[in-house]
């Protein structure tokens, strides 16, 4: 049979009056709709599936969104939401020189920045005085950092906002802290743990493919690194997300290979919270614009296509593992991380406030979007809109009514 027309009825894909329409199933790739029609009975998707899924074109690729919203649905309902967040990046001075990234500088340079705890912890309270439940802790690997630096960050946040979430330190931070700290992976994260953490994020992780990794970085931590820290993390019981960057040198078979090692590592322990796939932004990254130098071929970010197929094979390949799929409005923008709701994801992550990281690499979308607007572009992917907190619990909800009678009261 080479069309999906076998599937129930009730478990049929999308109606016509979604944007992803198929008229005429029969032209849908045979192979393509074998696996989707797997992936509809819940059976589990292989990595050599998903590289065909994300080798997909023309009305294929509208066949996947559509498998992977009817997914979506059965998962977390007709419902998707967003977190009122500060990102709080406290140094941007870092020893790395990590190729892709345009936020670091070097100790010298009279742009480079380290916070103080006070004005860490302030900038923690301006947020939660507009209605923030999380703050994103994040900086780069400052070579002076004392060893009791990122538990000070944390102690110097909860005394002066005690109930504020403290989403915080990469992998690559962890890292680097339990170096100076000489401590385990293990005890240097229950430390921070006792001083007030709540959830670690998954960043850092890029691609984890050993040969990719390496024309990316310079010995940044590796894949099996990356690994350990987010498995003692959640063995510990500390929630964390995952991330994958991709459209710069990889392809579809790391982006598989990559979602299949989440998947293996979330059957493991559990702990991943949600998977948030991050397009590589261009513009003024040295990877790019140093390409010729580097000798790498490096492409500016990933196609329509490629954004559309990476956050519906995330849903197919993680369903009933991880949830969550965020659809990023920083890489995307607001208008086309929208139409990624129809396409497997069900959350479009934080209103942010002061985003600096994608901002460095030449991201045009701005620093924050308010609640308000949050919610009007969910409404418009015709889910129901909530506000959540960092851990996925329901905090507010918010109909058509409300949104059209109180435009701008949210915070």
């Amino acid at each position: 049979m080479n069309s999906i027309s076998k599937i129930k009825s009730e478990d049929s894909l999308l109606s016509c009056n979604d944007s992803y329409c198929i008229k005429d199933k029969s032209k849908i790739s045979f192979d393509i709709a074998e696996i989707l029609e797997q992936a509809l009975a819940g059976d589990e998707i292989s990595e050599q599936q998903a590289v065909l899924l994300f080798q997909a074109e023309g009305v294929d690729i509208k066949a996947i969104a559509q498998c992977a919203d009817t997914l979506r649905q059965r998962s977390v309902g007709d419902s998707a939401s967003f977190v009122i967040t500060r990102n709080i990046n406290f140094t941007n001075i870092c020893y790395m020189g990590c190729k892709f990234c345009g936020f670091s500088k070097s100790k010298n340079d009279p742009d480079a920045q380290l916070l103080s705890m006070q004005e860490i912890a302030n900038r923690a309270q301006e947020a939660w005085d507009r209605g923030a439940t999380e703050v994103c802790i994040q900086g780069g690997l400052h070579p002076d950092l004392p060893a009791d630096h990122y538990r000070n960050i944390l102690l110097a946040i909860k005394q002066q906002v005690p109930k504020m979430h403290i989403h915080a330190f990469s992998p690559f931070e962890i890292m680097f802290g339990s170096q100076n700290a000489k401590l385990s992976y293990k005890a240097f994260i229950q430390d921070l743990i006792d001083c007030g953490l709540g959830s670690m994020p998954g960043t850092a992780a890029e691609i984890l493919d050993v040969e990719i990794r390496q024309q990316l970085t310079r010995d940044k931590l590796t894949s099996e690194q990356w690994c350990e820290i987010i498995s003692a993390a959640h063995q510990l019981g500390l929630p964390t997300t995952a991330t994958i960057m991709y459209g710069h040198i990889d392809g579809p078979s790391h982006w598989a290979a990559h979602i299949g090692l989440i998947r293996e590592m979330q059957k493991q322990h559990g702990g991943f919270t949600e998977f948030v796939p991050l397009g590589f932004v261009h513009y003024e990254s040295p990877l790019y614009t140093e390409r010729k130098k580097l000798k790498l071929a490096v492409r500016p970010g990933p196609t329509a296509n490629e954004n559309i197929l990476m956050h519906a094979v995330s849903r197919i390949m993680l369903n009933g593992w991880i949830d969550n799929i965020q659809a990023s409005w920083v890489k995307l923008g607001p208008d086309y991380a929208v139409q990624m709701l129809r396409a497997g994801a069900n959350d479009l992550g934080g209103t942010l406030m002061d985003e600096t990281i994608t901002r460095s690499s030449g991201g045009i979308h701005g620093e924050e979007i308010l609640p308000t607007d949050m919610v009007k572009l969910i409404q418009r992917s015709e889910l129901k809109a909530y506000r959540r907190d960092t851990l996925y619990q329901p905090l507010e909800h918010f109909s058509a009514q409300l949104i059209a009678s109180s435009a701008g009261c949210l915070v």
